[in-house]
């Protein structure tokens, strides 16, 4: 069982979310070198970073990062969200990698642009260079598919954050948890393996809160959120709500 409940005392008014052609709020900067879209009010104190799904820039994923930025009105928050792959993302017609030149694509792309190592050390680096510039002093970070190993590793001892989140998480390893130093959600889909979950929730040892969505398939909250269809859109809805919640509770 989980640490905290499912839901706290609602924090947040979410937006109405829209369904398609989203005209994003913020605009894109420079951070580290890498494009990177900002978003949210220019005087907030506290940040999210984000880290994207290996699709890149989608506007579902983008709408998100909006979400997040404006609607907790307690804690508004400036969101980041860098291009950590410089404009060569994965294409999203590679998934489901349900024939082998998908499959091998996925797998190249995983060992090469998206391989942990190469975007790990860059995330301090991105975190000090904004929370100078724009006066950031409490982070949070949330990761989808892919993003949410990044922040898994990125959760560890000598953390720059203060809370985290992964939604719909690829490569959960049990042998990862021990190590998370900080409040953490997890949003698993339907499509995340039960068994891996429930052996990394259970090496945790800060409060923590995994909330599953069955119903959903790998994506929902990000890249293939297919936001036209009503229990997307109300799972999608209801996943940044809890990590808004969550964040509340605990940057």
């Amino acid at each position: 069982m989980s640490t905290e409940s499912t839901q706290s005392k609602a924090c947040c008014n979410l937006p109405a979310i829209v369904n398609k052609d989203y005209k994003t709020k913020g605009d894109y900067i420079t951070a580290d070198g890498l494009k990177t879209y900002a978003t949210g009010p220019k005087e907030a104190k506290q940040g999210i970073l984000v880290v994207y799904d290996i699709f890149g820039f989608f506007e579902q994923t983008l709408q998100g990062a909006d979400i997040l930025a404006y609607s907790d009105q307690e804690h508004p928050y400036q969101v980041f969200m860098p291009d950590f792959f410089e404009g060569e993302p994965a294409d999203i017609s590679w998934y489901p990698p349900d024939n082998e030149e998908k499959g091998k694509k996925l797998g190249e792309f995983f060992q090469t642009k998206a391989a942990p190592p190469k975007t790990l050390p860059r995330i301090p680096k991105i975190v000090n260079e904004l929370g100078k510039s724009h006066g950031i002093e409490k982070w949070a970070v949330v990761g989808y598919c892919w993003g949410g190993k990044i922040v898994n590793l990125s959760s560890m001892e000598g953390t720059v954050f203060k809370v985290a989140a992964a939604c719909h998480p690829a490569m959960v390893a049990g042998d990862d948890a021990p190590g998370i130093t900080i409040p953490y959600v997890m949003l698993p889909s339907g499509d995340e393996s039960k068994e891996d979950v429930e052996k990394w929730e259970k090496g945790l040892k800060v409060p923590h809160l995994v909330k599953w969505y069955p119903d959903q398939l790998h994506g929902w909250m990000a890249a293939r959120a297919e936001l036209e269809d009503p229990k997307v859109k109300t799972a999608y809805e209801d996943g940044y709500k809890t990590l808004l919640d969550f964040f509340h509770q605990h940057i």
